[in-house]
């Protein structure tokens, strides 16, 4: 069984440790090796790997001294520079590891940087999603380098994905865009509920996260573009929205604004 571990970083990153009780683990977008080292030593693992999603600082800032302690393979996109990858991955790409045992599929998700790839583990149970920046439990990924029409597609590419899918984002944002989401729909029965949730875990100092797709989907406004609750709270932007497209630059614009 594959077990995601949040090692959390900075003031609101996580760091996903990917283990399946071999003492093997895999460690993606480590922004700060310290949490990391702290994780590893009290759990007992070894990595075999990093994984990186893109190539922002908060990411990749403690690869150097995670690979002075460990020379390990480094695991990025072919389109992004990131320190000390050695394995430069491209959309279609299969990675396979036997300590921990576990395939990744490689998905080439632009919009929050131009070159962001995620890592899908569809052979575990529950299949994992490590998205980086992309989607968000409750929002997604700012356009720093990328279009709407890029980051909604990258998010499309996940709607086959079973809903019990663990999302493994890497950033505790799900209070606050939930907040966002109540703005716009404050009697909504799923936005409610999980706020509720969220604000118990968070309480009891408990990440958010991992969520699932099938979370998202009902409580995820930018995954709810067609839904006429959403389009009708966006009537009063200056540009109404009339399409997928055009809900989803609303919301995104709507949200930097908040």
């Amino acid at each position: 069984m594959l077990h995601v571990h949040p090692v959390p970083a900075f003031h609101d990153n996580y760091i996903w440790l990917l283990h399946d009780g071999s003492g093997h683990c895999l460690i993606t977008d480590p922004g700060d090796a310290a949490p990391v080292i702290a994780a590893l030593d009290d759990l007992g693992l070894t990595p075999t790997a990093i994984l990186v999603t893109h190539h922002h600082p908060d990411h990749i800032a403690g690869i150097a001294p995670l690979l002075a302690r460990w020379p390990i393979p480094v695991y990025g996109p072919a389109r992004e520079n990131i320190p000390g990858c050695s394995h430069r991955l491209h959309d279609g790409d299969q990675i396979r590891f036997d300590a921990p045992e576990v395939t990744l599929d490689v998905l080439d998700v632009p919009g929050h940087t131009l070159g962001h790839i995620a890592y899908y583990v569809a052979r575990a149970e529950p299949p994992v999603l490590l998205c980086g920046d992309t989607l968000f439990s409750g929002g997604c990924g700012r356009l720093f380098e990328g279009t709407a029409a890029q980051l909604q597609h990258s998010l499309d590419r996940y709607a086959g994905m079973p809903g019990h899918t663990l999302l493994c984002c890497t950033h505790e944002y799900t209070e606050a865009n939930l907040r966002f989401a109540l703005s716009l729909l404050p009697q909504d029965p799923a936005i409610g509920r999980r706020m509720t949730e969220v604000r118990a875990l968070r309480a009891q100092g408990r990440p958010s996260l991992p969520s699932t797709l099938a979370e998202e989907r009902q409580s995820n406004v930018f995954l709810r573009c067609e839904d006429p609750a959403v389009i009708k709270a966006l009537a009063n932007d200056a540009e109404e929205p009339v399409d997928r497209l055009s809900v989803f630059t609303a919301l995104r614009a709507r949200k930097d604004r908040f």
